[in-house]
């Protein structure tokens, strides 16, 4: 398998020129500037004492900055400790010292809130934003940052140049990444990764859907988060691809304006995205009553369809060859038009742990309601007696999967089993062509008073299909399921919606379609919308 750090090399001295690293509307880092930032920073460490394997924390805001300095961590084969800029500050300063990294790169807004006194290993801080030292522990520390000019030309004295790029690669066994989880249902643990967990995942983009230079991104996910890493920066830029970071919550008006202008090869979302593009550009286009009875016409419709697929493509720029969503499940009433549109779009599954892709199919042989097959780096099992029809839990085993969680043997344990296999927490099932179906999450499946399984991810999957509904979890109250919904309210009152009244409406809508132990017992509106991690899942934990 090719090193990533190889593939990452050739494309620096392939596109020294080219654009790698911007910010939308923004800064913008050559392949070659790229490189000259890296070897700036290898300088700047090796001066410090900093050796390979010592811990560097990341905790930044999307940028190209936050790319420059991901790259000069992780080629120089320190352990990169990524940590989402929206962690509270004290959680900042808890990861930095679990973690015992020795250097932080962060923003100066954020350095501004955290306490140095609870990360006792840090010897530097150096801002994310313009690459100035913000806190020296000793001399030695601050003499490299001001003479960092002067150590530079001394080690290149004709200059930095493409020849000079050269980054290691007999490390595949080695820790690379420490990925704190977004923990959804607990609290954050630390995901150990080698880097040939990132070279599976990169050699299986590239082979699945290469990326070329000349070929743009628009990075919307957070980079610190392995979806986004790995995605939208990694396996984009080990093939020449320029990424332009959005840098702002992707609004559909913000996020099909920058498309619309930077025309990537690869739209790479949360299925929330998607849904929030589909009601606001699409599903007023289709309700309309004369498109329903146009859209109901054999061959006419698939004029109707034609049309509305070309209309969003163009949209996103009009070279986009592949939608890959992953982080959670499609709405299956979105998903069955984006299938009539002929919408080139998939979804995928994976986690952390797996660095993260676990399971992919191309768009067009994508089957509908599942996440794809497992992917060449990873078997997948269902650990059921039938796991084509009875449902159990998803596990994994393979050479992409993380070596534990660090410094927590006892959550290590529980992540495998007795045989050597991962479990995912989550619940699925097969079918007979390899395809995974996921039906919830085994800490979210509600076991109902007669004994049957239900699953609140399949019930909200109908609740949010209802007119106003912007999303919904189910709990488990007492014996009763109760959906807790956050609508537009605005919305629904301005076309005067009695919203009191409405409870009942949604009740009766959803429950045609349960079985009777799955049938929602009340609804609750809740003010404000759910919180959600970075990958925009719901913090189901914080609602019972």
């Amino acid at each position: 398998m090719k090193h990533y750090f190889t593939r990452f090399e050739e494309a620096i001295k392939a596109n020294w020129e080219r654009p790698a690293l911007g910010n939308f509307r923004g800064e913008v880092f050559t392949f070659g500037e790229l490189a000259t930032q890296i070897a700036k920073f290898h300088v700047f460490f090796e001066a410090i004492g900093l050796k390979k394997g010592d811990k560097v924390a990341l905790c930044a805001k999307n940028s190209a900055r936050w790319g420059v300095t991901f790259f000069a961590a992780n080629t120089y084969e320190a352990v990169l400790v990524p940590i989402l800029a929206d962690f509270h500050p004290e959680s900042v300063n808890s990861l930095v010292d679990h973690s015992e990294s020795l250097v932080l790169l962060t923003d100066t807004d954020i350095w501004s809130k955290l306490d140095i006194t609870k990360m006792p290993t840090i010897k530097a801080v150096i801002s994310s934003s313009d690459f100035s030292l913000l806190y020296a522990a000793d001399e030695k520390i601050q003499a490299a940052n001001d003479n960092l000019d002067q150590l530079f030309a001394a080690k290149y004295p004709k200059g930095f140049a493409a020849a000079d790029v050269s980054y290691p690669t007999d490390n595949d066994k080695d820790l690379a990444i420490i990925n704190y989880t977004s923990g959804t249902t607990s609290a954050p643990k630390g995901v150990m990764l080698r880097y040939e967990c990132v070279s599976a995942n990169v050699a299986f983009g590239q082979k699945r859907l290469p990326s070329y230079p000349g070929d743009t991104i628009v990075s919307m996910l957070p980079m610190a988060h392995m979806y986004g890493m790995m995605f939208e920066l990694i396996y984009p830029l080990c093939g020449g691809s320029s990424i332009y970071y959005l840098g702002k919550t992707p609004t559909p008006a913000l996020l099909l304006g920058a498309m619309a202008e930077v025309k990537p090869y690869l739209v790479i979302t949360v299925p929330l995205v998607m849904e929030k593009i589909f009601k606001s550009k699409v599903a007023p286009v289709i309700n309309k009553p004369v498109m329903k009875v146009i859209t109901a016409i054999p061959g006419l419709n698939q004029v109707i369809f034609k049309k509305i697929r070309s209309t969003l493509l163009t949209a996103f720029g009009g070279n986009v060859r592949e939608i890959v969503m992953g982080g959670a499940a499609l709405n299956p009433d979105v998903e069955k038009w984006f299938k009539k549109f002929g919408l080139p779009f998939t979804v995928g599954y994976g986690m952390t742990e797996a660095a993260p892709l676990l399971a992919y199919e191309d768009w067009y042989d994508f089957a509908p309601k599942s996440c794809g097959k497992c992917v060449d780096s990873v078997e997948v099992r269902i650990d059921s007696d039938d796991p084509y029809n009875k449902v159990g839990e998803i596990q994994a085993k393979g050479y992409s999967l993380m070596s534990g969680y660090y410094k927590n043997e006892e959550a290590t344990k529980a992540a495998f089993t007795e045989d050597g296999w991962m479990r995912t927490g989550d619940l699925g099932l097969l079918d007979a062509k390899g395809n995974i179906f996921i039906k919830g999450r085994s800490k979210n499946m509600i076991l109902s008073a007669n004994g049957q399984n239900i699953y609140p991810e399949e019930i909200e999957a109908v609740v949010n299909n209802q007119p106003y509904v912007v999303e919904s979890v189910v709990i488990d109250r007492g014996a009763r399921l109760v959906a807790l919904i956050y609508m537009d309210a605005e919305k629904a009152k301005s076309e005067g919606v009695d919203l009191e009244a409405y409870k009942a409406t949604i009740m009766a809508e959803v429950n045609k379609s349960m079985p009777a132990y799955s049938k929602v017992n009340l609804v609750e509106y809740m003010d404000q919308p759910f919180e959600k991690t970075p990958k925009m899942s719901i913090k189901r934990f914080m609602y019972k």
